[in-house]
């Protein structure tokens, strides 16, 4: 059977082949929504940090937002379907991957893993149809590789509700979300727990992040929780603990990893098409040995990442993914990222910091990417504990 899909020159090793017919039918639809509806306003929303509302009905007709979770979509995906798709919306535009992956993964992953059979059915089906969005809210203005110990964000029992106080920071989809996952330290047991928010709760005050350089049309809030009150049926009744947020991260953070292949593959592509049409000195740059070995670096980088990515996803596939595995995911690919999107820029020279070229999109996104979820240093952290079985945590 002849592949639904057109080979991507970033995929040198043509990983996509490992997918079903099904499931690369899926990333076919994917890539032409992408190449059609995002890729030509794309650099338009991001200079002007702003979110494409009309965007969302046509990932609704994808449904593509329930993959992850059984019944809620006409395919159960893989993790191997889920991160060719964060690759591919990456690739096109890493601020709407965020929107994407915020929803899906941290918010609808948050909910099915603690939240109880009733909880689930009252908000995941809404979710995956994209009636309701999703936030995650777990980063503090003073906590962020700490949170874990750090968080200073509290909730109250009061007899049928809940009472929080706090404030969060750098919290995606916040600012128009139904529904928002916090996370609050119960000021009685001390232990963290999990609370659904939803949209124009009294006392939750979402304000946007302005001035930021990276994932732009992203909207990222502030948000001030004041005496907030929230339902005991809202709190997600499987969170009692610290552990239980880890377990929602430790399958969101490969997904940032596969986002990251994305990233510098676009980039990699970027520079491949401008080395091949840009002249100088009478023939193209793509005849130039400096820049044939910086395109050679960058698909090296980009395959090795994707070999690593593929592996992990058969790993969850599999259940035996553990922390460590998606932690050096996460900082391992990234860090090739960074110099994946650094050297594209390079290619383009001059022409490389404008806009309209894309390249600069990309590099200036693979900022966020390699900062959330998990700094490269505390990724590092958690594979040196495995290997020495001794924290090195502060």
């Amino acid at each position: 059977m002849n592949s639904p899909l057109t080979t991507l020159e970033g995929d040198f090793f043509g990983f996509e082949s490992l997918l079903s017919g099904v499931e690369q039918e899926i990333v076919a639809l994917v890539r032409d929504f992408l190449r059609t509806e995002v890729e030509p306003i794309a650099n338009e929303y991001w200079a002007r940090a702003e979110f494409p509302f009309q965007l969302v009905d046509g990932f609704r007709k994808l449904d593509i937002a329930g993959l992850m979770y059984d019944g809620l979509a006409a395919h159960r995906g893989t993790r191997l379907l889920t991160g060719f798709l964060a690759l591919e919306i990456c690739r096109t535009d890493p601020s709407i991957n965020t929107f994407y992956g915020v929803h899906t993964g941290l918010a609808m992953g948050s909910v099915n893993r603690c939240g109880s059979p009733e909880q689930k059915e009252r908000w995941l089906p809404a979710m995956a149809r994209l009636e309701k969005i999703g936030a995650f809210a777990l980063t503090e203005p003073h906590g962020g590789s700490d949170v874990a110990g750090g968080l200073e964000t509290t909730a109250r029992r009061d007899g049928d509700h809940w009472v929080l106080n706090g404030e969060k920071k750098w919290i995606g989809n916040a600012t128009f979300a139904d529904l928002v996952v916090v996370w609050a330290r119960d000021e009685e047991d001390r232990h963290v727990k999990g609370f659904v928010v939803e949209k124009g709760t009294p006392g939750f005050h979402p304000e946007k992040i302005e001035g930021k350089i990276a994932l732009r049309t992203v909207q990222n809030a502030q948000i001030t929780f004041t005496d907030c009150v929230v339902p005991e049926e809202n709190r997600l009744q499987n969170a009692r603990t610290f552990r239980d947020t880890s377990d929602v991260l430790r399958q969101t953070r490969g997904g940032v990893a596969w986002g990251s292949v994305g990233c510098m593959m676009a980039a990699y592509e970027l520079a491949l098409d401008y080395a091949r049409e840009r002249e100088q000195f009478g023939r193209p740059i793509a005849k130039f040995q400096l820049i044939q070995d910086h395109l050679a670096t960058m698909l090296g980088n980009v395959t090795s990442s994707l070999a690593l990515v593929v592996r992990l996803a058969q790993l969850q596939d599999s259940g035996v993914n553990k922390d460590e595995h998606s932690a050096m995911a996460k900082s391992v690919v990234t860090t090739r990222m960074r110099e994946t999107v650094a050297l594209a820029r390079e290619v383009f020279g001059g022409n490389g910091i404008l806009l309209e070229n894309s390249v600069a999109r990309f590099f200036a996104d693979a900022e966020a990417l390699y900062s959330y979820e998990g700094t490269r240093e505390i990724n590092q952290l958690i594979v040196g504990r495995a290997i020495t079985g001794m924290g090195a945590f502060v």
